[in-house]
């Protein structure tokens, strides 16, 4: 485990998946999920999808390639590139076993730096091959709901900006097509369990771009996003945890399986091409 820290907030992070596993205020109270049964993972890495393919599988170029919902970037050993006592960076590259999933070449940095009360994880995508990279990309943190010391207080997340437009829900794990009313009452989303019973809340055209996700007369996160289009919520119900999962694509619409290259909501690279994006967290 790595750990980087400030006087305000410790981090720590595993080079498998290049995952974000502890997040710790001065007072020793960790603000990530443990990773518990109910869901055993803290903040995976989506890359090359978010979401699920039809059928599991990736068309390219007349094969068909097994893909798992979110890619395997989070089941991969990262190398650590960069480290020093506030941050540390990570890289995955193409080998044979990607290729043998996605035929493509590609490099994944992730940089992790803490700074006061505040984590800030950049990521950086880069094609080094000679054919454009259609990709997306994810983040996947679960927080603790309740948060640490606000067990039996109303939770709600506060945009910074009013949120009507209808939002995306999913049925096994594909993109249903009808948007559906938003349970957001103008820039407030109260959480309870049922909201999550469908499954993920999907915003694909958020006007926001942070959010603070509180315990009333309690604690709270602040929570900002760049580069990421698309923001999902997502629990599930009876679990001790909230997902805020700012996104570069989603899954694959219900009913379409087409090539890998067309489907929606891909970022693609042109040879030589790099995209960035990140987000932070920082206590209130």
């Amino acid at each position: 485990m790595i750990r980087i820290a400030s006087a305000a907030l410790t981090a720590e992070l595993k080079p498998e998946g290049a995952e974000l596993c502890r997040l710790r205020d001065a007072a020793g109270r960790d603000f990530l999920w443990d990773a518990g049964p109910a869901w055993p993972r803290h903040a995976p890495v989506l890359f090359p999808i978010v979401g699920r393919l039809a059928g599991d599988g990736l068309n390219q170029a007349g094969r068909r390639y097994p893909m798992r919902q979110h890619g395997f970037a989070r089941d991969r050993t990262f190398t650590v590139i960069d480290r020093t006592p506030e941050s540390c960076a990570f890289r995955l590259a193409d080998d044979d076993a990607t290729r043998a999933a996605y035929p493509f070449a590609f490099a994944l940095e992730l940089h992790y730096a803490v700074a006061g009360p505040r984590l800030s994880v950049e990521y950086r995508l880069a094609n080094p091959g000679t054919v454009p990279l259609p990709a997306s990309l994810g983040a996947h943190p679960a927080f603790r709901w309740p948060l640490p010391g606000a067990e039996g207080r109303p939770h709600a997340l506060l945009f910074d900006e009013d949120e009507p437009a209808p939002i995306r829900r999913l049925q096994d794990g594909l993109l249903l097509p009808e948007p559906q009313p938003s349970p957001i009452a103008g820039r407030r989303l109260d959480l309870a369990p049922a909201l999550f019973e469908p499954d993920a809340v999907i915003l694909d055209q958020p006007r926001s771009r942070s959010l603070d996700y509180r315990a009333e007369g309690g604690p709270g996160l602040r929570f900002a996003f760049s580069g990421f289009p698309q923001l999902g919520l997502w629990s599930k119900p009876g679990a001790a945890f909230l997902c805020i999962e700012p996104w570069q694509g989603f899954a694959s619409p219900l009913g379409w399986d087409g090539e890998f290259a067309e489907k929606p909501g891909l970022v693609t690279l042109p040879p030589g091409g790099e995209y960035r994006a990140g987000w932070t967290v920082g206590l209130l």
